[in-house]
């Protein structure tokens, strides 16, 4: 996996946590640049320590399911991205208050993280990555858009959360195409 792949990756898994954070952002009276280093650190946090986790998980079980690794990784990728673009166009709203108490941040980084868990399992079963670099990648990315969406959300508001939402489900979709295809030499 090159480095656009990692990237793509990066940004479709910090989707969630964008738009947690534009609604965090929303409910606060002002954003501060301690509230966006606050939500950045958490989600940014647990999105590079869940896929760590699933690789480990995942390079357990490799020699297993080598001869069909591949449609693991596109079905768990697949699974992810279909169930953000779900969650877009479901008429629910979740609810998010501006409340930055490690006990709230907490449960709502390993919410919006458990799809990185997933993603460390699929990394795991595609064996051409680095996953150092893969986790910092997405814990970087992670940070850097939780924290600007406290921005975005407290200066336009949740008008870019379903758009979020959509864009990094559509890519986790792509990714495991990707994968898929690759591996039954199509690509």
């Amino acid at each position: 996996m090159g480095i656009v792949e990692v990237l793509l990756l990066a940004v479709g898994l910090s989707m969630d946590a964008f738009a947690v954070s534009v609604c965090k952002g929303l409910s606060m009276r002002s954003s501060s640049l301690r509230a966006g280093v606050i939500c950045g650190a958490w989600f940014g946090g647990f999105q590079a320590l869940m896929p760590l986790i699933g690789y480990f998980l995942g390079t357990m079980f490799a020699g297993v399911i080598s001869s069909f690794d591949h449609w693991v990784a596109f079905g768990l990728l697949a699974v992810i991205g279909l169930n953000m673009l779900k969650e877009a166009f479901s008429g629910e709203e979740e609810e998010t208050n501006g409340d930055l108490s490690p006990r709230t941040m907490f449960v709502m980084a390993v919410a919006t993280s458990i799809d990185a868990l997933a993603v460390g399992i699929s990394l795991a079963m595609t064996g051409n990555v680095n996953i150092w670099m893969a986790i910092a990648a997405i814990g970087i990315t992670t940070f850097l858009l939780s924290a600007v969406g406290v921005k975005v959300g407290s200066v336009f508001g949740c008008r870019y959360e379903k758009r979020a939402q959509i864009a990094g489900g559509v890519i986790l979709i792509c990714l495991g195409l990707k994968i898929l295809m690759e591996h039954l030499g199509v690509l």
